[in-house]
């Protein structure tokens, strides 16, 4: 496990990322959230799986929650874009002809 401090990364100040993520990794807040709270890990699981120190986990989900705007507009966006990207998508053999 990493034991390194990570802080989050908003998505206006990264440079690999348009949203916010955990510093150091490619690691989002929105999946932190989406493994933790909708998902069934809990954060020490979403640690170890993601090499990050604990602490790194529970500082996502509070940037989740004290930037609910954000990511409501990360959310929307991702929406839009899943569904640009739907009619390129290849799902099976059908869709290559």
């Amino acid at each position: 496990m990493a034991t390194q401090n990570q802080w989050i990364v908003a998505g206006a100040d990264s440079s690999i990322h348009d949203e916010p993520h955990v510093d150091g990794s490619r690691i989002t807040v929105r999946s932190i959230h989406e493994w933790v709270e909708n998902g069934d890990l809990d954060p020490a699981a979403v640690a170890d799986r993601c090499d990050l120190d604990v602490a790194a986990v529970y500082h996502a989900l509070a940037y989740y929650h004290e930037h609910p705007e954000e990511m409501r507009q990360v959310e929307r966006a991702r929406e839009r874009a899943i569904e640009s990207n739907r009619e390129r998508a290849v799902t099976g053999p059908d869709d290559l002809e």
